[in-house]
């Protein structure tokens, strides 16, 4: 298990869009379609292989008959950072260790492609500050075809009231830029850019 990428939340691209590019005083690259839920997204490359999606539901694609991912049916408020993902080799094993992540579901968007464990109800545990668990396969990694942004992601702050717990559930992810820390249900993202260490919420 290892950091892949991080989720803003929005409910329009275009508020997500405003948000980020004012919190960070960098610019978000076009993303694409993800057809099977309905969403589409924004994308800011981080460097040592990472990146960041604003992710909001398409308004132009028709309602799945199922929840979307990262629990977007349910999203409300200001865009914020609400998920964060991590790559696993196999997703099968992680998600026999893991059950509570979800059933794999297979994605792409134009020639991406990757396997991603998504709960039913479209909720993660630990009230969604578990990571969703993604598996790489077709098309490299969405990190190699965006331009340097010249940020860096430093701390991840991952909040929960049962953080002992929520820990033990990342034993196997081994990044010192991930903290788990006990409080209300929430994440917080510090990264450094040209213009100094900026967070995301």
């Amino acid at each position: 298990m290892r950091l892949d990428h991080l989720a803003v939340a929005a409910k329009s691209l275009d508020e997500g869009r405003a948000v980020v590019e004012e919190a960070l005083g960098l610019t978000l690259q076009p993303g694409g379609q993800h057809t099977h839920f309905g969403t589409h997204n924004l994308l800011m490359g981080l460097a040592d292989g990472l990146y960041l999606e604003v992710i909001a539901v398409d308004p132009e694609a028709p309602v799945p008959g199922y929840p979307r991912w990262f629990d977007l049916d349910r999203f409300h408020g200001a865009p914020r950072l609400s998920n964060w993902i991590c790559a696993v080799d196999d997703l099968e094993a992680a998600m026999t260790h893991h059950p509570q992540a979800g059933v794999a579901v297979d994605l792409a968007r134009g020639d991406l492609r990757w396997r991603m464990a998504v709960p039913e109800g479209g909720v993660l545990p630990f009230d969604n500050r578990f990571p969703a668990l993604i598996e790489w396969q077709a098309g490299g990694h969405p990190s190699a075809r965006l331009a340097g942004s010249g940020a860096r992601l430093e701390r991840l702050v991952v909040a929960h009231p049962e953080a002992a717990a929520l820990r033990a559930e990342l034993s196997e992810l081994s990044d010192p830029r991930v903290v788990v820390e006990p409080g209300a249900p929430g994440l917080r993202a510090e990264i450094a850019t040209p213009h100094g260490v900026r967070v995301l919420e």
